[in-house]
């Protein structure tokens, strides 16, 4: 696996991960309507319950969002996000012992929720919203941020790249920069190279494929391809029948150096990453 090339201790909060390892990333979704699991965990004590499952099945990270980024999906008011979400983290962050990173863009609720106990911020829009640069550096938490070319409403319009590996590398480097200058130093800044997000499926693959570029940049590499579009694309399945084909990119990704894995699936993708840790462990 991909040596690693930045300091593995991450604090996040009250919390620290421990970056020589790969941690599995739960997803909780919110919102009435992901793509995946829409609605299922909107009511509190039903997001509680599966929070609580996937910390047991060995989760050290749960991802709460409030705000569907499912292409052609449409915004929400800031008050709708926070009444989604903080509620949400605040039971997490009593209950649970467990890094809890927020999917957000907006200011307030990247504030909110670090009040509330949040520890990572994780911002598919990599803090280009007005004044979400100014609260992430405020709050003093890491943060995620991710290559997508427009918003997720429009993404999706026929994106092209003219040199696919170097324009991602490109634009996560220039947020890194702009993040550096707000206050927000590359020791907090982890990477997601933004698998669906403005890109093709033959996009996705490429990129998938020639990862370990981005090593170069010199920070942790977040991979969230769970259920998503690439898998249905290459083996015609369902979203609730894309398990395997994520567990395969699971694998692949920790063996390119992905250091957190979002997924839906947490106690299988634990599974993929015990066993290839204890494999590479050997002597």
């Amino acid at each position: 696996m991909t040596s690693t090339l930045y300091p593995t201790r991450l604090p996040c909060g009250n919390r620290v991960l421990d970056l020589s390892r790969t941690h599995v990333m739960g997803i909780l979704n919110a919102t009435p309507d992901s793509f995946s699991d829409g609605g299922r965990y909107s009511l509190l004590d039903n997001a509680l319950r599966h929070a609580e499952a996937m910390v047991a099945a060995g989760a050290t990270l749960i991802d709460i969002g409030g705000e569907s980024t499912r292409p052609g999906a449409l915004p929400v008011s800031v008050q709708q996000e926070l009444d989604r979400v903080a509620p949400l983290v605040e039971r997490v962050a009593q209950s649970l012992d467990v890094v809890i990173s927020v999917d957000t863009s907006t200011p307030q609720v990247i504030t909110d929720t670090a009040r509330l106990g949040a520890g990572l911020i994780n911002d598919v829009r990599s803090l280009r919203r007005p004044g979400a640069l100014e609260a992430a550096a405020a709050v003093g938490l890491p943060v995620c941020i991710m290559h997508m070319l427009g918003e997720p409403g429009d993404m999706q319009d026929n994106p092209h790249y003219q040199d696919l590996v170097g324009e991602v590398s490109g634009f996560l480097a220039e947020r890194m920069q702009a993040c550096e200058q707000a206050g927000i130093p590359a020791e907090r800044i982890v990477l997601d190279p933004g698998f669906g997000f403005a890109k093709t499926l033959e996009h996705n693959l490429s990129l998938f494929k020639r990862m370990e570029a981005l090593h170069a940049l010199g920070r942790p590499l977040l991979v969230g391809v769970s259920r998503k579009s690439m898998i249905g694309g290459v083996l015609g399945r369902p979203v609730d029948q894309r398990l395997f084909g994520g567990l395969a990119l699971a694998a692949l990704a920790m063996t390119k150096g992905a250091k957190i894995l979002r997924v839906h699936d947490v106690a299988e993708t634990v599974d993929v990453v015990r066993m290839i840790t204890a494999v590479e462990s050997a002597e």
